[in-house]
């Protein structure tokens, strides 16, 4: 049984967003094979090669998209993670975590309720990335304590 098979029965299909700037398209590509093998719908804003790109424009839509709740999830790639991050957190409604390892993956789900991804292709090897990535899929929202904290950071003005 290859990976992909071991985490489908894990995995609820869902419609995910994707986004990435030049640095992450390689991981942005896996990451779209990897996807449709596990039966998502995945809806990709680019960008389409390794030329270099301003992120701004590819991070941003996956993250409209999920606020709109036109997408279940989204993730954004890039050099570090970072700056496709912050660019998502500027939406309202978007939780969007920084994960380096499937530890912060998972804790990014199940505290922080966290509707996007982000990672950075030059911090994380491929088998890394899609660690993380079947983490985060699959790990619910803890809720209770958690739940009254999501809140208190909706509440906050924009």
């Amino acid at each position: 049984m290859g990976h992909e098979e071991s985490w489908r029965e894990y995995i609820s299909v869902m419609h995910i967003a994707i986004g990435s700037d030049h640095a992450g398209y390689r991981y942005k590509e896996m990451f779209k094979q990897h996807l449709a093998k596990l039966g998502h719908t995945v809806t990709d804003f680019g960008t389409d090669s390794e030329a270099s790109v301003d992120y701004p424009l590819f991070c941003r839509p996956p993250a409209e998209m999920v606020a709109r709740g036109e997408a279940d999830r989204g993730i954004v790639l890039g050099g570090s993670g970072n700056g496709e991050a912050i660019v998502a957190n500027r939406v309202r409604g978007i939780r969007c975590i920084i994960a380096w390892n499937i530890e912060s993956a998972r804790f990014g789900r199940a505290h922080n309720d966290a509707n996007m991804l982000s990672i950075g292709e030059r911090m994380v090897s491929e088998y890394d990335a899609i660690e993380i990535l079947d983490t985060w899929l699959t790990t619910p929202f803890d809720g209770g304590r958690h739940q009254r904290r999501i809140e208190e950071i909706d509440a906050l003005p924009a």
